[in-house]
């Protein structure tokens, strides 16, 4: 399959580059048959090649009733408005793995789900549309999510088992509710991160909470625009989710994730995209699911990811590794991505009938892999010492193999490790202190927290900042215990104000706006000259215009019990996927890789020796 596509890719380059047009005279004749010119062309190419001529007059008559199809497509296009969509079908069906569907782009992707479904006999739970690199959205039509005609939509099935043929109507029920479990669970990945991430911006205490944070290369947790916080959580959390499928190589859940990672690191800014790694891994990991999808062809950008990912790595790592170094000491273990983008790139460079860079690409990863191989009977020493065999490998890479030296690696990382998640923890608990000592005095957490973040933590310092800006204190808590509004102050605590020297209607208005409270109302009224600011005023005059509401305190109590289970449920299952090492996404054992690299090599090195057989 790997040698027809490279031939193909060829052949399609040679028919560029001399400008032969199949689908016109003389190649195709008035009703569209072949013309006979086609075997001189064939003749031509093979012997330029040196390979079989009967292949690749096959070949070129496949390309040929491709373009008189495409170019039927798109007259019919213009005429009526029926576009056609090529799909890529699962690997499990060697045959007919590319088919193409007409449609209108006014449906819905439910619309066009149902339509793939029916026309190539999947259970419509059991899959999933890919359409320019973004999972198709069921509620929006074609045209609303950039569906054009010529666009290729990847088909990905949600189940584990290939078998191509159904007996009992058994297994059939079993399957369709495996697929959707599956689904079940992409639904809880998604509403798992989300709440790890909310808990990352809420107030939790870090002992008896679990919480996502994002840290940078030595383990420590970084500093992010709040406004862009969110993304960049849900971004890696959906990328680590990603990772863990692709581990148990269920490429077919893994893609979905992958790709809202990619969405969502698409959210943050440039600067923060060229600082981290984390981005240019995730490239990486999208180009090897498509390729082990076996649906390469169908990544029309798979040179761009990894120009995208080589890039990244530059800036986060600097030129030849020497920021990397810098930072770590080593970079020993970071090599394995770079044996990967290079194994990629070879691949990419194949399929595209790119031979010599193919070659060139696939040698450099053959080169790291020699490198990079491990001696078992060093991992198996490091065992020993009780260490793990993730912990060995990394350490044998950061250090050359050295065991002696790889020993010491891990056991200082491991005292370095400990010490920082200790200060981080120190750290998250005295922000929660600091922000419930603001709450006491009658702040919002909400204002407590944009104080402490404005004051780099110092609790004196946020203070100050919270009485010089009063209205700070109205920034909004999403707790409606906290919103609910003052529906009167009582009289006493107008008496206060009034003895202290206010206006007894300045008074009542300052303590509609902080919610009864007389300390944060005098220190607004002083500081502003007896009065409120007017921004406080309009928020006064609305609190009081606010009617209150009493909730029920046991109405919805067990649907909300319900609710709190399947958070949970759906955290835990996130928490289990995010590796407990922070360079888990450099180890590996690389066995797929060394697969990969040989087999790659040997289709390259058979291209100039294919016998040619007339």
């Amino acid at each position: 399959m790997a040698q027809k596509k490279y031939l193909q890719a060829k052949l399609t380059q040679f028919l560029r580059e001399d400008r032969i047009q199949l689908w016109k005279p003389p190649y195709t004749n008035e009703n569209k048959e072949v013309g006979l010119a086609l075997k001189d062309l064939a003749k031509k190419y093979s012997d330029k090649l040196e390979c079989c001529e009967h292949e690749v007059e096959k070949i070129i008559e496949e390309i040929r009733c491709k373009a008189i199809e495409r170019g039927t497509g798109n007259e019919n296009y213009k005429t009526t408005g029926i576009a056609t969509i090529e799909v890529f079908l699962p690997p499990r069906l060697k045959k007919d793995r590319k088919s193409l569907l007409e449609t209108r782009l006014h449906i819905t992707g439910r619309e066009l789900k149902s339509k793939i479904a029916e026309t190539f006999g999947f259970q419509e739970n059991y899959i999933k549309i890919v359409i320019n690199k973004k999972q198709l959205q069921l509620g929006k039509t074609l045209e609303e999510q950039g569906v054009t005609h010529n666009v290729k939509a990847m088909v990905l099935e949600l189940k584990q088992s290939e078998e191509d043929v159904r007996k009992y109507v058994q297994v059939e029920e079993e399957e369709q509710n495996e697929a959707k479990l599956k689904e079940k669970r992409i639904q809880r990945t998604k509403r798992g991160l989300e709440i790890l991430a909310e808990r990352a911006e809420m107030v939790v205490d870090p002992e008896t909470t679990p919480y996502l944070d994002i840290a940078n290369q030595t383990g420590r947790s970084i500093t992010i625009p709040p406004s862009e916080r969110k993304a960049l959580m849900l971004a890696m959390g959906y990328h680590e989710k990603g990772r863990a499928f692709l581990k148990r190589k269920e490429y077919g859940i893994a893609l979905p994730c992958l790709l809202d990672a990619d969405r969502y690191f698409c959210e943050c800014c440039r600067e923060l995209l060229d600082t981290v790694d984390n981005y240019a891994v995730l490239q990486l990991d999208i180009v090897w699911c498509y390729f082990r999808l076996e649906q390469l062809e169908c990544l029309d950008d798979a040179e761009k990811k990894l120009n995208l990912a080589q890039k990244c790595f530059k800036n986060c790592y600097g030129e030849n590794h020497q920021r990397l170094v810098h930072i770590k000491g080593n970079c020993g273990k970071e090599k394995v991505l770079f044996l990967r983008l290079y194994l990629l790139q070879g691949i990419r460079n194949y399929h595209s009938g790119n031979g010599e860079e193919a070659c060139e690409y696939l040698n450099k990863a053959r080169l790291l892999f020699k490198e990079l191989y491990i001696d078992p009977s060093k991992v198996h020493n490091l065992l020993q010492l009780g260490f793990t065999a993730q912990e060995a490998r990394l350490g044998l890479r950061a250090c050359d193999g050295n065991v002696d030296h790889a020993a010491t690696h891990i056991t200082n990382r491991r005292e370095e490790l400990a010490q920082i998640k200790k200060e981080e923890k120190e750290k998250k608990r005295r922000r929660l202190e600091n922000i419930n000592s603001l709450k006491g005095m009658g702040y919002s957490t909400h204002a407590a927290k944009q104080a402490l973040r404005q004051a780099s933590g110092d609790l004196d310092e946020a203070l100050r900042i919270l009485l010089s800006n009063p209205q700070m204190w109205w920034l909004n808590d999403s707790d409606p215990e906290t919103n609910s509004p003052q529906e009167s102050p009582s009289q006493e605590n107008i008496n206060q104000l009034v003895y202290m020297g206010f206006d007894p209607v300045a008074a009542e208005a300052a303590l509609r706006v902080f919610r009864g409270n007389v300390q944060l109302a005098a220190q607004t009224l002083a500081h502003n000259g007896g009065s409120l600011p007017p921004d406080l005023q309009l928020s006064a005059e609305d609190s009081s215009s606010t009617p209150s509401t009493s909730p029920s305190s046991s109405a919805g109590t067990s649907s909300a019990s319900t609710d709190e289970d399947m958070e949970t449920e759906a955290v835990n299952e996130i928490l289990e996927d995010i590796p407990e090492h922070e360079e888990d996404y450099l180890d590996s054992t690389l066995e797929d890789e060394e697969i990969i690299i040989a087999e790659y090599l040997s289709y390259v090195e058979n291209i100039k020796s294919s016998t040619k057989k007339n």
